[in-house]
């Protein structure tokens, strides 16, 4: 029998206020995790608390910038104290500040991109293993793009970020995986979120897409519960695509 339960883990999210991270929140939630829900704010995030407790589920909001390493370390001490625990990570948590052509970009926007898309998920990493590391072991899950594949139009300093995530996921995957630690990436297509913005009602940018349609946030949290589950125990520093067959 396959697997999904997730009782009495702890898990934390990244950029869960809305979107693909509030999905994953609720999805993981749903099925019997205890869910910490981090973003720059908590306005957001104490929303998507609450619904998951109407639900019948728990989850806490913690402010964190992943851009700034103080701020990481200073959740995962609260992380530490309160649980003692991590069983889940989801990096989700990212930014796309420019939008236009290489040659143009600016050194504050790339500076960003990759503070918020790299370094962030990086040090997350970090802390979250060694916490793994002391209760036997965890699943985290890196959300990237498919931009990380095939770099999509003035989306060139994103795609960089993604396809290093991917990169990431693998080294940290061979490096953990005899600490009984799984590191798996997403690749998202177009999805219905407010990042997607305009391009998911775009009918060329639908048009290119074989299923015609952006992907529901929902779509990309089932995904994310496959690899965070015993359902994938066999799985290591994969990347699973999820594009409605754009790059097939």
């Amino acid at each position: 029998m396959v697997d999904f339960a997730l009782d009495g883990k702890i898990a934390l999210i990244t950029g869960a206020s809305r979107g693909i991270g509030e999905a994953i929140a609720t999805t993981l939630a749903e099925h019997g995790a205890h869910c910490i829900l981090v973003s720059r704010k908590t306005e957001g995030l104490e929303a998507v608390a609450d619904k998951i407790a109407t639900a019948g589920g728990s989850a806490v909001a913690h402010a964190c910038h992943m851009g700034y390493t103080d701020q990481i370390e200073e959740l995962f001490e609260k992380i530490g104290a309160q649980f003692g625990r991590l069983d889940i990570l989801i990096n989700n948590a990212a930014t796309n500040p420019y939008f236009g052509p290489m040659v143009d970009a600016p050194e504050p926007a790339w500076d960003k991109t990759f503070e918020v898309n790299l370094k962030g998920p990086f040090f997350m990493i970090q802390h979250a293993a060694r916490l793994m590391k002391v209760s036997g072991g965890g699943a985290i899950v890196n959300v990237s793009s498919v931009n990380a594949v095939t770099p999509m139009a003035f989306q060139g300093v994103y795609a960089i970020t993604k396809a290093g995530l991917v990169s990431m996921t693998k080294g940290f995957a061979k490096e953990l995986v005899n600490d009984n630690i799984r590191v798996n990436a997403l690749l998202p297509g177009l999805t219905a979120t407010k990042l997607a913005g305009v391009l998911a009602e775009d009918a060329g940018v639908l048009n290119a897409i074989p299923m015609k349609r952006a992907a529901r946030p929902m779509e990309m949290a089932a995904a994310v519960l496959y690899l965070v589950s015993d359902a994938s125990s066999y799985s290591t520093g994969a990347s699973i695509i999820c594009d409605g067959g754009l790059t097939a």
